[in-house]
């Protein structure tokens, strides 16, 4: 009998046709999951026969109640190589092997500009009005050259967010607690004295921070107070490093001009969060890693990790 494996979060149903599964084939029986197990007990009821999981990015816990549901499960394949929802010492208890694979940062540097380019020039609503007969330009675009664009982290992320701002002409500068005046001045931007400072000077401001006890919450109401009435946020990191009931009364109330956000505290929103109504706010469903190369890769090396394991020789080990 081959061994059951199963492929989480699926949503585009792409993850047979992104890569070649056939180096399994007799080995290994691929299902693959479109739609989001909402909490452990269906999680569980789905995986109850299954060998080896593959999970997409942080959307699913594994945690150490959930291994001990799971007595079949050998193999769990995460992509990227850093999933701080997994219990490892869980997964090694309970005799799974846990791998990883490469993760491109090219893609959420792009969603960003995105973002940020949409919400300057307020493509959506224009695009929409001009879809369905609406009114013939109703916004006017803020505008990059000589602007200031701060950025929270300088990473690899960061830095290439950096360089495009300031291809824009933008006036960028950056801060993190590690980030040090010689790494700014290898990017090319101005180190912000302060985490207040740079949010009170900067016309936009993008996070691109790690999230972890220093970081979660760095963002609260007292800090988002600090934005200008005219700036945008931007959020393509981790939902949890800007609060968010803080974040969505500063929408409401109109005390920034808007917000770019890919990251939410539950993934997927339910229907009905305020998130999917709230005013001034640009919002998409994680799409930061969502590309056909990154999409290839994540595959790919699964397979890859999938035959290492069944060879006895597993590759890309988690943590």
């Amino acid at each position: 009998m081959p061994l059951r494996c199963a492929v989480l979060d699926d949503f585009q149903q792409v993850a047979t046709e992104l890569a070649d599964w056939s180096p399994l084939a007799g080995e290994v029986e691929v299902v693959s999951h479109d739609t989001h197990f909402a909490d452990e007990d269906a999680l569980a009821a789905a995986l109850a026969d299954v060998d080896i999981v593959v999970t997409l990015r942080e959307r699913v816990p594994f945690p150490a109640s959930l291994f001990a549901r799971l007595p079949r499960l050998k193999l769990l394949v995460a992509s990227g190589m850093r999933n701080s929802v997994i219990d490892y010492a869980a997964a090694e208890a309970h005799g799974v092997t846990v791998c990883g694979t490469a993760s491109s940062s090219t893609p959420p540097v792009e969603l960003t500009w995105a973002l940020l380019l949409g919400l300057a020039r307020g493509i959506v609503e224009e695009s929409n009005a001009l879809r369905s007969d609406g009114p013939w330009q109703h916004t006017v675009g803020a505008d990059l050259h000589g602007r200031r664009l701060g950025l929270l982290g300088l990473g690899k992320i960061g830095s290439p967010v950096a360089e495009v701002g300031l291809a824009f002409g933008m006036r960028v500068g950056a801060w993190s607690q590690n980030l040090t005046q010689e790494r700014a001045d290898e990017v090319g931007v101005e180190l912000a004295p302060s985490l207040h400072d740079l949010l009170a000077t900067s016309d936009f401001v993008s996070v691109h921070l790690a999230l972890g006890d220093r970081t979660r919450g760095l963002l609260g109401p007292g800090e988002l107070a600090l934005l200008k009435p005219t700036a945008y946020l931007v959020n393509t990191s981790r939902a949890a490093i800007v609060d968010q009931d803080a974040l969505l009364a500063a929408l409401e109330e109109g005390r920034i001009a808007g917000a770019g956000v890919d990251v939410f505290d539950t993934e997927p929103l339910p229907a009905g969060h305020p998130m999917r109504t709230a005013p001034r706010l640009l919002a998409t469903p994680h799409l930061g890693y969502v590309s056909r190369a990154n999409y290839e890769t994540y595959y790919g090396q699964a397979v890859e990790n999938i035959r290492a394991f069944l060879a006895g020789s597993p590759v890309r080990r988690l943590p």
